[in-house]
């Protein structure tokens, strides 16, 4: 992915986002141990190529993640846990799945532990991202892909008014879905039913 650019006015990282049962924020040392169990966990990587040897997820867990802009890490309130990541930024030309030639669409992208399923946690942070991004940044949507095997990814899409694109292409050895949604005024992220 290509790096994500914020417009002059909004600085990174900006307050923590929170929901009704979640911290959404830049990521901090004490996150790198949740990083690296979730980029080896292959459960939680099923639908993302399969997990990283522990090298590479220790370099990723090392390195910017959570210092670039668009790379939140998302926590239990009450607890503080490590529940996951979510990233935005720009989709890379090269790669297949574009609704324009020249690419480098704002592509949104999330991992939850699997401790965290089934209870509404994606939902809530990544409405909360998303309505960050409405407000900080200029693209008029984002993108999302997804593995077409993995319906609850699809379902949470439809949930957060992500539109099928129709767009199937082959990327990480298996069929990919290109999904879309406004970020614009008019699809308010308030209308939203998060309830579990």
């Amino acid at each position: 992915m290509a790096a994500l650019e914020l417009p002059a006015a909004a600085a990174w990282p900006p307050q923590p986002l929170m929901t009704e049962r979640l911290i959404v924020r830049a990521a901090q040392a004490s996150d790198r141990a949740g990083c690296i169990d979730l980029l080896t966990s292959r459960q939680a990587r099923r639908f993302l190529g399969g997990p990283l040897p522990l090298a590479e997820a220790e370099k990723a867990c090392a390195g910017p993640y959570g210092r670039s802009p668009g790379s939140f890490v998302v926590s239990a309130a009450e607890s503080g846990d490590f529940v996951g990541m979510i990233g935005l930024d720009r989709r890379d030309a090269g790669r297949p799945g574009h609704l324009a030639p020249d690419g480098l669409e704002l592509e949104l992208s999330y991992v939850l532990s699997p401790a965290h399923w089934r209870m509404g946690y994606a939902a809530e942070a990544v409405a909360a991202v998303l309505q960050w991004a409405a407000q900080a940044l200029p693209d008029p949507q984002v993108v999302a892909c997804t593995q077409t095997a993995n319906t609850a990814s699809a379902a949470l899409l439809r949930r957060l008014r992500f539109d099928d694109t129709g767009q199937r292409f082959l990327e990480f050895d298996a069929e990919q879905s290109l999904w879309v949604r406004s970020l614009l005024p008019g699809r308010s992220l308030t209308a939203l039913t998060l309830s579990p």
